[in-house]
């Protein structure tokens, strides 16, 4: 969203936000702060009757409502727009070719007709065909325009197309970690809000992983970042070799991954974090400068299952848990979370 409040009003904002904030059960992250500012300041109509709604069963917003309203009223507001303009012109376009082509074919058809009477009145002497010959030449001159008409409508369809292409490849590359091409935060956090949305609430849900490299700040002291970038390439190709269907894997933040597996259950994650910790481990970096082979990258892992009624942060915190139980026990290791 585009934001063109002075200093004196997102300041006031900001004062009413936050007693609101306070009163919810999520945590007072910038994901919720945006919801609420957004909510206060009043422009956001979709997002003040959803949270009117809450508010008015007696409810309070917890992790996952408020990343729900923020991906539904916030976030996704831009792309949608845009979206629907493209295929606004789109139609409009086809309508309007149509119309031409329509046109082109009824000019074409009066023109022969024309063309056919001019022929039955010349033998009744040039006086008689003057007028349809002048009428004829009209009609030509229309034919032509209505062919040029269409050709510019073609073209502008096209460039409509292509501008639709580039609204969902800058979508795609917004969802994008540039250096690995996994999922960014952004992209794990819209699938994750995806995927709870749909589970049933009831029930155990999806599986996370989380990964961190293991000494990533003595392999980047000790071989520089560019080398550094070059082991969570490595790393990250792993993860992308092994996830399937509707699974995301994403780079969490800096040396830590996650991957997200909606239909698979608790034992069968935790083999897959295994293997991808075994993957990990024989894997081979050498270095440009040396041709060097650089041993010992490793990974740890925590392995948690969504539990009945659990938001996404509650999830990832249960499974972030988990992980730094895999360090602190020595790492290069997998560890399931309890509960």
């Amino acid at each position: 969203m585009e934001y063109r409040d002075s200093v004196e009003k997102s300041a006031e904002y900001l004062r009413l936000a936050l007693p609101l904030m306070a009163k919810q059960a999520a945590a007072l992250h910038p994901i919720s702060y945006a919801v609420w500012y957004e909510y206060v300041g009043g422009r956001n109509s979709a997002l003040k009757a959803a949270i009117d709604e809450y508010q008015q069963s007696g409810k309070v917003l917890d992790e996952k409502a408020t990343y729900e309203l923020y991906y539904k009223h916030v976030a996704r507001i831009s792309e949608e727009v845009a979206q629907r303009v493209s295929e606004g012109f789109q139609r409009v376009m086809a309508d309007m070719a149509r119309s031409a082509a329509k046109a082109g074919d009824q000019a074409g058809q009066f023109g022969s007709a024309l063309e056919k009477w001019s022929a039955d009145l010349t033998s009744s002497g040039p006086e008689s065909s003057l007028g349809i010959e002048a009428i004829l030449g009209l009609t030509r001159n229309m034919q032509g325009s209505i062919v040029s008409l269409k050709g510019r409508l073609d073209d502008s369809r096209r460039e409509i197309e292509e501008l639709r292409q580039e609204v969902v490849r800058a979508r795609e590359d917004a969802l994008a970690d540039g250096l690995t091409g996994l999922a960014n935060r952004r992209g794990f956090d819209l699938a994750i809000a995806a995927c709870l949305s749909e589970s049933d609430p009831n029930e155990a849900g999806p599986s996370l992983l989380v990964a961190d490299i293991d000494h990533f700040k003595r392999v980047n002291d000790t071989y520089g970042h560019l080398f550094g970038d070059r082991v969570i390439r490595a790393v990250a190709q792993v993860l992308k070799a092994n996830v399937k269907g509707k699974d995301t894997a994403a780079r969490y933040g800096g040396e830590e991954f996650v991957v997200l597996l909606p239909d698979t259950p608790i034992e069968g994650a935790r083999q897959l974090a295994e293997k991808i910790r075994m993957l990990v481990e024989k894997c081979r970096i050498k270095r440009n400068a040396d041709n060097e082979v650089v041993a010992n990258i490793t990974v740890s892992l925590g392995v948690a299952s969504l539990k009945p009624g659990e938001s996404a942060a509650d999830l990832v915190a249960r499974a972030d848990a988990a992980l730094y139980e895999s360090k602190n026990g020595g790492r290069n290791r997998v560890t399931v979370a309890k509960g």
